[in-house]
């Protein structure tokens, strides 16, 4: 036999011996799956992929979704810096939820913190032997890893508090301490096992207050103590590129399907009705803004809408879940009105440079929806809630949790502040600022040649 002959039989034979193997694979491979799904009684195929899409979601909502958002608001000279540390507090903030912050959260403990059983997300699963834990329907895992970019997404939020002068390196060490000692303990107030705020009765069904509320303040503390960007107040602090900001505002709402949605945690009518309370909500917000923006200054902005979209997005998370269609609207509307006056004359009241104003459009929209929460859920007004329940205590018990949060995140963010302050050095020099963070901080630039 020539060479020119046996090559197709020596390919034949190759391509048998791959299609075996294939085989035999998918065969160990369905074996494990069937050995996973037996060893993990309870699951729902439905929920576990709904999850797993949110999270998904909500990573898309912070990078590239906030990054971009914040990036196009600042100037040129700072677009890397902004993305640099939206990204990387995510990311260290996802690392430390691994390590301890799931488990201080989520797992049994005081009204405060909770326990240690879950470091590392020890006892969740066991690869070997493909016994998962399972949170209702789905792995503990998948609702670890769902609540892991929340945890970093809160974290990314205040950064837009003291844009364009914090040191690089100061802002890590802070996220390390406002995310143990404010985000852990909120999560497991509202959220967790035994939690203080969750045992009065109050209700965030997404996150009004353990994200929005809770990252609003600690951004304004953060505008405080780092002070005003140089010229602030005497010269034009523009955004650079407005059309980054808006695919940055769309892609949060799309997000925020998952981020509301998801946090029904099955695939069933309760994430339905937050899905349509979701859109719903943001597009009342968005035309709100709209309109009294124009019968304010004169003149609609693309920067108002996109503002307004995020307002509305904020306003419903808290809401979602607990509230019907008609008081989603409702809520998304007060909060587009409100947050235009959050960003203009409450601003100004405060006097603090919030660089892209995560108190004015999250403490705000936040504060708006948690209260609106305890009317709305009212079963009289189409809500979800007790038909016995006292609408008038039930709004008390929501500004109780929201006074507690403000408290809380504005003490440990101050702490946080100065520590990082004493240590590190929060505000870059003078010339640092003037030159622009993207080459002080980290040595390159968006628009080099």
């Amino acid at each position: 036999m020539n060479k020119k002959m046996a090559l197709p039989a020596v390919a034949a034979a190759m391509g048998s011996s791959l299609l075996s193997t294939l085989a035999h694979a998918q065969d160990t491979a369905t074996a494990a799956a069937e050995v996973v799904v037996e060893a993990t009684p309870g699951l729902v195929g439905a929920d576990l992929a709904w999850l797993a899409t949110s999270t998904l979601l909500v990573l898309m909502m912070a990078v590239p979704g906030l990054a971009l958002f914040y990036g196009g608001m600042v100037r040129s000279k700072n677009m890397l810096s902004t993305l640099m540390q939206v990204t990387s507090v995510f990311c260290l903030a996802v690392v430390l939820w691994f390590i301890y912050g799931y488990s201080l959260a989520f797992s049994e403990g005081n009204s405060v913190f909770g326990g240690f059983d879950r470091l590392f997300l020890s006892g969740t699963f066991d690869a070997a032997t493909g016994v998962f834990a399972m949170s209702d329907t789905v792995p503990e895992i998948a609702f670890a890893a769902f609540q892991a970019t929340f945890a970093g997404i809160t974290c990314a939020l205040i950064v837009g508090g003291f844009a364009e002068r914090a040191r690089f390196s100061a802002v890590l060490l802070f996220t390390a301490i406002w995310m143990t000692f404010a985000y852990v303990p909120a999560a497991h107030m509202v959220w967790g096992e035994g939690g203080l705020v969750g045992g009065w009765g109050a209700l965030d069904f997404a996150g009004g207050t353990v994200v929005h509320i809770n990252a609003g303040v600690a951004g304004l503390v953060g505008a405080y103590v780092i002070g005003k960007r140089l010229g602030y107040g005497r010269e034009a602090l523009k955004p650079h590129n407005l059309p980054m900001t808006m695919i940055g505002a769309s892609l949060l709402w799309v997000g925020w399907f998952g981020f509301n949605a998801g946090s029904a945690l099955a695939a069933d009518g309760i994430a339905a009705l937050a899905f349509i309370n979701t859109l719903v909500a943001t597009a009342g917000a968005v035309v709100a803004w709209i309109f009294t923006e124009w019968a304010v200054k004169g003149k609609p902005s693309m920067l108002g809408a996109a503002s307004g979209m995020v307002a509305g997005l904020v306003g419903i998370t808290p809401a979602a879940g607990f509230v019907g269609p008609v008081g989603a609207l409702v809520i998304g509307i007060a909060a587009g009105v409100i947050c235009v006056w959050g960003v203009n004359g409450l601003k100004r009241m405060l006097g603090a440079d919030d660089s892209l104003d995560v108190f004015g459009v999250h403490a705000v929209g936040g504060i708006v929806g948690a209260v609106l929460t305890g009317v709305f859920t009212a079963t009289s007004l189409g809500g979800t809630g007790d038909g016995e329940a006292s609408m008038l205590m039930q709004v008390w018990i929501q500004i109780e949790g929201i006074l507690l949060t403000v408290v809380w995140s504005a003490v440990v963010a101050y702490i946080g502040f100065k520590i990082a302050d004493i240590v590190l050095g929060l505000r870059v020099t003078e010339e640092e600022e003037r030159q622009g963070l993207d080459i002080s901080s980290h040595g390159e630039s968006a628009y080099s040649s």
